[in-house]
């Protein structure tokens, strides 16, 4: 698909992501027997692959289109950023016996590296933002050979694709995923994985292609760690990688468009950056986050172009929320850009699927 000017809209409504673990927790009793020897890989895809089915089917009959993007392929066997570390070939090198020829490893493979086995401890395992998840840190040195390594997400997307729907591919960004990662065991004192971002953004734009030419029409790259306050890099390399990193993937000419979600607080220096780059959607939470003010007349003219999409249903939240002042909000955004969608602050993964299945998330 090549990257022309008159593109799809973006979904005048969507989630962020949604709970993988399935209705009934099938896909931890899945996992679970795939651990213990009861059952095989090909059992564990199969099931894998009826959930996320089952994932689709319910996100359209709750109103989200089929073939409109708005559906996210948010799908993770373990854990979001350890997948986006097996799609880029981040495996650490005690792990190099499980490594494939493509740089690659197998589901087996994959769940080593997020378990350990015998003396390899696995990837440590730290919280996620504001939430109670957390995540596995993936490991960087000045050696990481970076490259496609994995296609999965390609793979999902395609079988949604033979199912009648186009999802939205999603997956951490490149900045977030380094701002989360550490040094390797092999790397100099002093060595920061985000010095790493131009190699790393060659393997995210061959992902974009390679989703392109599977048809997608947005890929939606998540970057929490541009709120974050807790990142120790300084907040001028952060953005000097923003601005990298996505005019080299904004100025591809055969990829989707682009939508960077920034969840869980406010963009603030971020968005302007964002604003200036060509990815063609934006996404504010303003649940934690505010509605941004004080823009100068370029951040302005930018934001005109672009598609904000507004968080203004509490992704942490069981409770419904108040429609009418969450329309308020929207209309703020009016002022800056007449494409306005609307969105869930952060990915549905905190909450659970029933709330009456769930009877201690009703206490207040």
């Amino acid at each position: 698909m090549t990257h022309l000017t008159a593109e799809p809209a973006f979904p005048t409504g969507t989630i962020l992501g949604y709970p993988r673990i399935g209705r009934r927790r099938e896909l931890k009793k899945a996992v679970e027997g795939f651990w213990n020897g009861s059952s095989t890989a090909d059992e564990l895809e199969t099931r894998a692959g009826e959930l996320r089915a089952a994932t689709r089917e319910r996100l359209a009959s709750l109103g989200l289109g089929r073939t409109d993007s708005s559906i996210p392929e948010s799908f993770s066997y373990y854990d979001q950023v350890l997948d986006a570390a097996v799609t880029v070939g981040a495996i650490p090198s005690r792990f190099a016996s499980l490594v494939d020829v493509n740089g690659g490893v197998d589901l087996a493979g994959y769940f080593t590296v997020a378990r350990g086995d015998g003396e390899r401890r696995p990837l440590e395992m730290t919280k996620w933002f504001d939430s109670n998840y957390h995540y596995l840190v993936p490991e960087i040195g000045p050696d990481t050979a970076f490259r496609l390594a994995c296609d999965r997400l390609v793979d999902e997307f395609e079988e949604a694709k033979a199912a009648g729907f186009v999802t939205r591919p999603v997956i951490v960004g490149p900045v977030t995923f380094l701002l989360l990662s550490k040094a390797s065991d092999e790397a100099p004192e002093g060595f920061r994985p985000l010095s790493r971002v131009t190699e790393l953004v060659g393997a995210y734009r061959e992902l974009l292609t390679r989703l392109a030419a599977a048809g997608a029409r947005w890929v939606q790259l998540d970057e929490p760690a541009l709120v974050s306050e807790s990142i120790s890099d300084p907040r001028a390399d952060v953005l000097s990688a923003v601005e990298a990193a996505y005019a080299t993937m904004g100025g591809a000419s055969d990829r989707p468009q682009l939508f960077v979600a920034a969840p869980y607080g406010s963009l603030d220096d971020a968005l302007p950056v964002l604003a200036a780059s060509p990815v063609e959607a934006i996404g504010i939470d303003l649940v934690r986050g505010t509605i941004p003010t004080g823009l100068d007349d370029a951040t302005r003219k930018a934001l005109a172009a672009k598609t904000i999409v507004g968080g203004v249903i509490d992704g942490h939240n069981i409770w419904r929320g108040d429609l009418e002042a969450a329309f308020g909000v929207l209309n703020e955004l009016l002022v800056l850009t007449p494409r306005v969608a609307v969105s869930t602050s952060t990915s549905l993964l905190h909450l659970p699927h029933d709330v009456g299945d769930e009877p201690s998330c009703l206490t207040p």
